[in-house]
């Protein structure tokens, strides 16, 4: 671990992002795991996996402006991941309070996860930011396999970027 000075101010931490682990690869078993969602209930990945194609996307923190229109984006196109039948699972560190608002506020039709203790985070391997808050990364799930991985998702594209992976897979 490296400390950085800046002149007049505290010492910053630069942590080396190896020490959380690695994004799960392409072809890896997706984790099968329970982890609260918006409504307090424990939502069963493993469960939605069989029952079809799913996103689960990760983002840093409920009601910002990016976090916001990634899930907008998808909630947009909800219908037209339908059409494909992939479920959309979304992932933060948020209170189950903290989903709660944000699920209702903008009427999202997906469940979201409230990951506080990063459980779910560490499963998938997706690094925290220095905040400890998720990085926004999506992965595809198939069959219980993870098919395709976006380490940098994009909020505003998100369902495009996902829909694109899923069309390449079915036509290849």
């Amino acid at each position: 671990m490296k400390l950085r000075y800046i002149t007049g101010l505290v010492p910053l931490m630069i942590f080396p992002f190896s020490m959380f682990g690695e994004p799960l690869e392409v072809g890896s078993e997706a984790p099968r795991l329970e982890a609260p969602t918006q409504s307090g209930a424990e939502l069963d990945l493993g469960v939605i996996y069989d029952q079809g194609p799913t996103l689960v996307y990760f983002y840093p923190k409920a009601n910002t402006s990016g976090c916001t229109a990634q899930a907008c984006n998808l909630r947009d196109n909800f219908g037209l991941l339908g059409e494909y039948e992939i479920q959309v699972v979304g992932v933060s560190r948020d209170t189950v309070e903290a989903q709660a608002a944000f699920h209702a506020e903008y009427n999202l039709p997906f469940p979201l996860i409230a990951d506080e203790d990063g459980s779910v985070m560490e499963a998938f391997g997706v690094p925290p930011t220095v905040g400890g808050l998720a990085r926004r990364q999506s992965f595809l799930v198939l069959d219980g396999t993870i098919v395709w991985r976006d380490l940098s998702a994009a909020p505003n594209t998100q369902t495009e970027d996902a829909l694109a992976a899923y069309r390449a897979l079915r036509e290849g």
